[in-house]
């Protein structure tokens, strides 16, 4: 019992460490540029 529980905790920590890498691993703070940051060609 105590073997899938511990499973579990694993594929819930993977699970949040690749959300976090995907939303917030190399920006600033965690936050998008501002609009005056980009390097948008209007």
């Amino acid at each position: 019992m105590y073997l899938i529980l511990l499973e579990a905790l694993a594929a819930l920590v993977v699970l949040v460490l690749i959300v976090w890498w995907t939303m917030f691993h190399g920006r600033r703070k965690g936050e998008l540029p501002k609009d005056e940051d980009r390097d948008d060609a209007r």
